[in-house]
């Protein structure tokens, strides 16, 4: 009770205050530019009751109105939204590195700073540190092809387990449970050399509920967010639960870290060549040698980096992978004829009683097609990772003031009329051909893992992933909508959480195929 009168009472003298600020702050913008165009906003809450619980869909609409380029108040928070693929490409292109910043909500925040994290650094010495790690250890073409088996393990224990429970009678299953469990485990064995999910490992669980806990927390919206003065009372109490589920992922985490230090100093690993090194390091084995330079670079990473770094693989790659993966079986039992399409393209490529593998997937032009088509319909995080402008800037003429939240709207930009004939349309064949667009951040009309800078690290595994991981399903099985629902009265709504995620469920019966075994 105390609480409400106390937010109230903020709240009432926000208004007086909040009204003055901004006033303000547009007086001095004007003198220096226009800020890109926007609707009217209301003292405190800016333009939040003009968003719905699919913003992504409200930005559309207020663009059509406002423009390609358009300033909103999500309460005190200045946000330009890009909705066109030309904003875009001016943005990636010219811009890239003033508006290269991190917008770091409540939840994000730790006790102690952003150090070692890839996600929420600023840009800088730090960050480019992190982000080369990536690129030349982590996600680099030798390491990926000696962990080729590691992927192939997880993906079929996936399918095994699919198989089990479909042996068990005529229950549907719910695929996306399953993709997440395959991403989770194979987070594991990339970091740990681990299968989290084993039956055996208590700690796995738990570090799997901690995860699972703090992305839930991650995906709501936080009104501490919107008005800084709420920050210190933590309303909703976001950022208390992320920061608790935070520490014991953290420790069960450490613990595997320190077993690994006691067994580094006990072996004396025999390293041969290093083609062999490549083989026998996981990440984490990377992360403990790690040696900077003690300047720019910490001379090594302590467990606490260590910890941010892990944790954040595991957040950042499970919830985008299972998005992609539900959203792709969704849309080809929607579309009955291009998921006979695409089992029969998978069926005469890999042949009768043989698993598929990642060499097959450069003969399956039409399944790295769907992956495409579902990532353009469904980008995975709708607006990117929120970017921050470092300081104030000028774009297509209008003013951006330093601190303002940048948010791409590549879901809008996926789906824009004017770039793709029937947008709506589920229709893998406009992905074939030489001349194609890829997703690898240069054809500004298909960015669903960014651009530039802060464009994700992970997309060589995620393009290695993806189409393995749902070719696989869709070879070893056929697919039955559960309780003789028609593809035409499916649920195709989407939810908002840290990733754009069915709002139902995909629920379905697999029938393993005969020719498969």
């Amino acid at each position: 009770m105390n609480y409400e009168v106390l937010g109230l009472v903020t709240l009432v003298l926000l208004w007086i205050a909040w009204a003055v600020v901004i006033e303000r702050r547009h007086r001095r913008p004007e003198e220096l530019g226009r800020l890109p165009p926007g609707p009217r906003w209301w003292p405190v809450v800016g333009n939040i009751f003009q968003l719905d619980r699919t913003p992504h869909k409200s930005f559309v609409k207020l663009a059509q109105t406002h423009g390609p380029i358009m300033t909103l108040w999500l309460g005190s928070m200045s946000t330009v939204v890009i909705s066109s693929h030309e904003v875009a490409r001016e943005m990636f292109k010219n811009h890239d590195m003033v508006l290269a910043g991190r917008k770091i909500y409540e939840a994000m925040k730790g006790e102690q700073s952003n150090e070692g994290s890839l996600i929420t650094a600023q840009y800088g010495p730090h960050w480019r540190m992190l982000r080369r790690l990536c690129t030349t250890e982590f996600f680099v073409t030798s390491r990926l092809d000696a962990m080729q088996g590691v992927r192939a393990r997880c993906i079929d224990r996936m399918v095994n387990f699919i198989d089990d429970a479909s042996a068990h009678g005529t229950s549907p299953v719910d695929v996306g449970r399953f993709f997440f469990l395959m991403s989770f485990n194979l987070i594991g064995n990339l970091m740990f050399s681990k299968d989290l999910l084993d039956p055996k490992s208590e700690r796995g669980a738990k570090f799997f509920f901690h995860a699972g806990k703090v992305m839930e927390l991650a995906g709501k919206p936080n009104v501490a967010d919107f008005l800084p003065v709420l920050r210190w009372i933590d309303p909703q109490g976001i950022r208390r639960k992320t920061q608790f589920h935070v520490e014991r992922a953290f420790e069960i985490a450490g613990g595997f870290i320190k077993e690994r230090t006691e067994s580094t100093k006990n072996e004396q690993k025999v390293v041969e060549t290093n083609d062999k090194k490549d083989e026998r390091e996981d990440f984490l084995d990377v992360l403990l040698e790690f040696r900077g330079n003690g300047v720019e670079e910490p001379s090594k990473f302590s467990s606490r980096t260590i910890n941010v770094i892990v944790f954040e693989m595991f957040t950042a790659g499970t919830d985008t992978t299972t998005s992609t993966l539900e959203w792709a079986m969704a849309e080809l039992l929607h579309n009955p004829k291009t998921l006979n399409k695409v089992q029969s393209e998978l069926r005469r490529t890999v042949g009768p009683n043989k698993k598929l593998d990642e060499s097959d997937i450069e003969n399956l032009p039409y399944l790295k097609a769907v992956i495409k088509e579902t990532l353009r319909l469904h980008p995975p995080l709708p607006f990117l990772v929120p970017h921050m402008a470092m300081d104030s800037c000028k774009m297509l003429g209008y003013y951006i003031p330093k601190e303002t939240q940048i948010l791409v709207n590549v879901w809008a930009i996926g789906r824009d009329p004017k770039t793709w004939e029937n947008p709506l349309e589920f229709k893998p064949e406009r992905f074939l051909g030489p001349n194609m667009v890829d997703f690898k951040g240069h054809n500004f009309e298909f960015i669903p893992f960014g651009s530039g800078r802060r464009m994700c690290p992970a997309v060589p595994l995620a393009s290695r992933v993806l189409p393995l991981a749902l070719g696989s399903l869709l070879l070893s099985f056929d697919w039955v909508l559960a309780e003789g629902l028609m593809p035409d009265d499916m649920d195709m709504t989407e939810r908002m959480g840290i990733t754009l995620r069915k709002a139902v469920p995909l629920k379905v019966l697999p029938i393993p195929f005969k020719g498969h075994h």
